[in-house]
């Protein structure tokens, strides 16, 4: 099972079935074909587990894209809804259960970071010649891209930001007379060089949260602004598409007119939203958001499900990071670091994804559920390992998520109203 998850995730990244060349010789859907198989695997297996508060909501949040549909007047967009994220919720309940030992959680992470990097390496080629070995050639002549759902530099970016501070943590184990942390850093260098030529500017300010982030957790909040101020200032000057962000220009403003009618559109059907993948049939971009998006298209209900969901997630590592362990003895403290280390980067691939994310519309691609099964998959290994970490249950926090989500719409209006003031 395992296995074929991680060929599922080679397929999902590296994305041969896309090639032009390839897509219409394969004849078969081999990606639906190996999560099939998988799936098979885990309901054959005996090592089932839904004590996560995260299966529940994902499934539950898939119901309420099928009755959004309904509830707007399209029966017939259930169907469609359950069997374009069905899958999806298929994939993150096998890898969670799959991903639970640290050898699995650093195998899944190995298959991201070298098949981002496999993309990276086709960008420089791309940048290089002006066309990849997929076929592919430049976006709007500059920015390089790939093939599939990563077919815009925007998404490439998040890739290389999310997998970025996992290539990081797999330099840190050192071995094979130092070849192995050679292999990891280059790695990363790779993926940094990736985020440049994507020129994303969601991607370079990821960038910046995610060092900024780090910063935080080992200098404290001074250090952190103060090199993050730096480190934006620094990106600014370079000759990038950052260097151009202005709340006046063209590009910007549209973001904000997307945030602006998502709002709107909520407003207008505020339990239910518009209707899954209804948002670009009522405007002329997307959302640009993906706490945006959520909200406009399946309304309080959905966005504070899907809220939830990313909420645990957060909480998941940082549950480990926070607690405090008095010394035992050298095997058993070396143990425990290891442990934080790892939780440390899902937590830091998290807020490279959402920080990117919250500039694009990527609230229901495959990435991210997958990064999140990795996530439950390793805190459920992580609480077999140490009972002493707390149990999320969703019955404790039903007061939590509806405040919070209550709190986030405000957040939005207020910072759409603001940015359209200063405008």
């Amino acid at each position: 099972m395992f296995f074929l998850m991680m060929l599922y995730l080679v397929l999902v990244l590296i994305r041969p079935q896309d090639y032009p060349a390839l897509a219409d010789s394969l004849g078969v859907p081999i990606l639906q074909l190996v999560l099939g198989l998988a799936l098979i695997g885990w309901l054959a297996s005996r090592a089932k587990s839904f004590a996560a508060p995260q299966y529940l909501l994902l499934g539950v949040f898939l119901l309420v894209l099928m009755v959004s549909k309904v509830v707007n007047g399209w029966p017939g967009g259930a169907l469609e809804q359950l069997l374009k994220f069905g899958p999806i919720v298929a994939a993150f309940t096998i890898l969670a259960n799959a991903a639970t030992t640290p050898r699995r959680v650093r195998t899944t992470m190995w298959v991201f970071v070298v098949c981002a990097s496999v993309l990276a390496i086709h960008g420089i080629e791309q940048a290089q010649t002006g066309i990849g070995w997929t076929g592919e050639g430049l976006s709007q002549g500059t920015r390089i891209q790939y093939v599939g759902i990563f077919n815009d530099p925007n998404d490439l970016g998040l890739l290389f930001v999310m997998c970025l501070p996992m290539a990081l943590y797999l330099s840190s184990r050192g071995g094979a007379l130092g070849l192995r942390r050679l292999f990891w850093w280059a790695a990363a260098a790779v993926l940094l060089f990736g985020i440049y030529l994507t020129n994303s500017r969601g991607a370079l300010l990821a960038l910046v949260a995610l060092v900024g982030i780090h910063v935080w957790q080992r200098r404290g909040l001074f250090s952190a602004l103060l090199f993050g101020g730096a480190g934006l200032v620094g990106l600014m000057l370079m000759p990038s598409r950052l260097s151009e962000l202005d709340i006046d220009e063209s590009s910007a403003m549209g973001r904000v007119d997307s945030w602006y009618e998502g709002i709107q559109m909520f407003l207008s059907n505020p339990l239910f939203g518009i209707g899954a993948d209804g948002f670009s049939d009522l405007h002329y971009l997307t959302a640009h958001n993906s706490f945006v998006l959520v909200l406009a298209e399946t309304g309080i209900i959905g966005f504070t499900i899907w809220l939830a969901f990313v909420g645990y997630c957060f909480r998941m590592p940082l549950a480990v990071l926070r607690m405090r362990r008095a010394p035992v003895d050298p095997a058993a403290d070396a143990a425990w670091a290891a442990e934080r280390r790892m939780a440390s980067t899902l937590f830091l691939s998290l807020c490279g994804f959402f920080a990117a994310a919250f500039f694009l519309s990527r609230s229901y691609i495959i990435l991210l559920y997958l990064l999140a099964a990795l996530v439950v998959g390793y805190y459920a290994g992580a609480r077999q390992r140490y009972p002493d970490l707390p149990v999320f249950d969703l019955r404790k926090d039903l007061i939590l998520w509806p405040v919070l989500s209550v709190a986030s719409i405000v957040f939005l209006y207020v910072l759409v109203k603001v940015l359209l003031a200063t405008a």
